[in-house]
């Protein structure tokens, strides 16, 4: 066989690489948990429309997050999951990522990620490797598995690994962006791979090269390690370094900033409560988005490719839908509504009825983000529905395994449900995922979101919703204190209790529905121009292009 000169072999070259501990690439491929790898796919499929030189990198997580099944009494049980490699392809190349005293080996495997006629590759780091011990090769087994142990070693998969993956595919990367501080390691690899030079100089390298997202507003969401405990299991860690370590602790997210020249915040508010958490880092904003033509239903993606041309190049061109007839929108709203009522009635037996007002809730279970509170007061509710017109409730999303309160949020509901049986119909739909998103977010006729101020990054669902004209109603946190206009997008509950949103539903949300459809359709279409138009992610990668990667703009390899 003849041997391969590596000299003569062409780098590869991208301009960013995007490390994320999770990655949302396709419904059949559940290697994530939501919001925060859903973001993450959503932009990498940007970068494909807009033919940006981008990969990301994240772990294979072959069993995937779980799969959800909920008992006949509400007990969320955790099911593994499985992932369709059909659709990936496994690469020669293999690296060695050191774990305490153990050498632990990384394989690699591809997915192109087609979107708009461009294709961004993903590379997912897989250490199911001949060689490693039955402990190792579990690691990129199964998301948020496990311990803290457990936790600490995906990291260093993750952030180490991205690294000597990418150098050993041959790629020349000029910017390392850092999606949350899973990835934060990633920067001491680059660090500790520079080559003489001193640790100032060596740091300022890095720090130019590398960009950092930072998703938690939570201190205690934060992921924390003491230095004797980082340092069993990263004997290399660079100590010299002051100010890497806060209190004898090492913060993930801390770590990324310390090293991160650019980081940014993923809201106007969100970013005010990290400067908060981390004083003396600068923070910038970039709020979130969502991919328009990966979330717009296939009678909305009709309607905009009828009236707005050009709008999958440049999805700006949504805020020109007030061209499109509002009777258009609305029947396209009922399509998309007709669609989820068959698939629910189907899976659930629901007995859901198209013509009545659809309201939905969907996302990660846990107590700050709030499910309950619609179901606080249950004879208020029913009331209401009475005097304002009936209504129907959708339920869905995971609690995280060890979260025992999410857990109980979920029963709550069931159980809520369940005694409200032949009043208001309330179903909680299990194992959401890509495609019951897809159905919630068109089908919707209201999309709640009510997370405790101020708990909630950005959130990101309803900016789905918008994409299909649903107008949302939220309490004013995340994003949606710059979503939210008065009568134009939807409805903010500013008192942030269940009785202002009571009063809206009654006096304002359900008159508008059954009494003044046309004021409704309308309503849907300002939905779509005033934010469609912006929560996208080509503008919030074009943002990214050129404030953090500071490149003049997408362009081919």
């Amino acid at each position: 066989m003849k041997k391969i000169n590596k000299k003569n072999i062409k780098k590869k070259k991208a301009a960013v690489a995007y490390i994320s501990m999770e990655i949302a690439l396709e419904n059949e491929i559940k290697n994530y948990a939501g919001g925060l790898g859903v973001l993450a796919g959503d932009i990498l499929r940007s970068a494909a429309d807009l033919s940006f030189p981008m990969v990301g990198v994240t772990l294979l997580n072959d069993r995937g997050y779980f799969k959800q099944v909920i008992s006949s009494d509400g007990e969320q049980i955790k099911r593994t999951d499985s992932l369709d490699f059909s659709k990936l392809k496994k690469l020669p190349a293999q690296v060695v990522v050191n774990i305490g005293k153990e050498k632990v080996k990384v394989g690699v495997w591809r997915y192109r990620l087609r979107s708009g006629g461009g294709v961004t590759p993903i590379y997912l780091l897989d250490t199911n490797t001949p060689g490693n011990s039955r402990a190792n090769r579990e690691l990129t087994g199964e998301l948020y598995g496990g311990n803290n142990e457990y936790r600490l070693k995906q990291e260093i998969i993750l952030g180490r690994g991205a690294i000597k993956i990418l150098k050993a595919l041959d790629y020349e990367i000029e910017k390392f962006h850092i999606n949350e501080g899973h990835g934060a390691l990633a920067a001491i690899e680059l660090f500790l791979d520079q080559s003489g030079g001193s640790d100032e100089a060596r740091l300022e390298a890095v720090r130019q090269q590398c960009i950092f997202t930072t998703h938690t507003p939570l201190a205690k969401g934060q992921d924390i390690f003491s230095l004797p405990y980082l340092k069993r299991y990263q004997v290399d860690w660079p100590t010299s370094l002051k100010g890497l370590m806060d209190k004898g602790e090492i913060n993930m997210t801390r770590v990324a900033l310390y090293f991160c020249a650019y980081s940014n915040a993923v809201s106007n508010k969100h970013g005010v409560v990290s400067r908060r958490l981390f004083p003396g880092f600068k923070i910038r904003t970039v709020t979130n988005g969502v991919n328009s033509v990966f979330w717009s239903a296939p009678e909305f993606k009709k309607l905009y490719d009828k009236y707005l041309p050009g709008w999958r190049e440049d999805n700006g061109s949504l805020a020109r839908a007030l061209k499109i007839p509002s009777q258009e929108i609305w029947t396209a709203h009922q399509k998309a509504k007709g669609r989820l009522i068959r698939q629910l009635n189907k899976e659930k037996r629901a007995g859901f009825k198209k013509e009545v007002f659809t309201i939905c809730y969907a996302r990660r279970f846990t107590p700050y983000k709030r499910p309950e509170f619609l179901l606080k007061d249950m004879d208020r509710l029913v009331e209401l529905q009475k005097r304002a017109g009936k209504i129907q409730l959708i339920f869905a999303g995971k609690a995280h395994p060890q979260d025992l309160d999410g857990q109980e949020l979920i029963k709550q509901v069931h159980t809520i449900g369940k005694k409200l049986a032949g009043k208001i119909k309330i179903v909680f739909w299990e194992n959401y995922d890509l495609k019951k998103a897809g159905y919630l977010t068109a089908g919707a006729d209201l999309w709640l979101n009510t997370p405790l101020p101020p708990n909630e990054a950005s959130g990101t669902s309803g900016m789905k919703a918008a994409h299909n004209g649903v107008p949302q109603a939220s309490t004013l946190d995340g994003w949606w204190p710059e979503g939210y206009v008065k009568e134009k997008t939807g409805w903010a509950i500013k008192k942030n209790n269940p009785k202002d949103l009571y009063n809206l539903l009654e006096k304002e949300i359900l008159p508008l529905y059954y009494k003044k459809p046309s004021k409704w359709a309308d309503l849907m279409v300002s939905i779509i121009a005033l934010n469609a138009s912006f929560f996208n992610t080509e503008r919030v990668l074009r943002q990214y292009i050129k404030e953090a990667y500071k490149l003049e703009g997408p362009r081919s390899e």
